[in-house]
């Protein structure tokens, strides 16, 4: 189930246009439409919106405008823990990461990096991703 949008919402127009993929339609000052086909959970919609409960989770809890500022920002796995799977490059819907050998490093080996951050909506894809992270998570618990 993808993230929903209900009838408090006031049709400002926010959330389409912060949208990644379009999968949010409306016209202004009616209640919007995700489309769930298109959406990618990513989320951004209930981190733009102004309208307190408008839009709710994929596990049915309200959403909070969170600034973008406030976002939380893509983290690079550090050298030695990257695996150069590729996986989060392949999961980001916006084009965001890359592998890349770095220049100058010393081991000759790619490693992903954030190489285009304007396009970075903050979705957490790529981490919930990443094997290294995944294991990491499991050794805590």
């Amino acid at each position: 189930m993808s993230y929903l949008i209900n009838d408090k919402c006031n049709g400002c127009t926010a959330c389409a246009k912060a949208c990644p993929t379009h999968a949010i339609v409306g016209a202004r000052k009616e209640v919007h439409v995700i489309d769930p086909e298109t959406c990618v959970d990513c989320g951004v919609c209930g981190m733009t919106c102004p309208v307190p409960e408008a839009v709710i989770d994929q596990d049915g809890k309200v959403c909070v405008m969170i600034h973008r500022k406030d976002r939380p920002r893509p983290r690079p796995v550090a050298g030695a823990r990257c695996v150069s799977c590729n996986l989060c490059v392949e999961v980001c819907p916006f084009g965001c990461l890359g592998l890349v050998i770095p220049d100058g490093a010393a081991e000759r080996r790619p490693l992903v990096i954030l190489v285009n951050e304007k396009r970075c909506v903050s979705c957490e894809l790529c981490v919930s991703s990443c094997p290294t992270v995944y294991l990491e998570m499991r050794k805590a618990a």
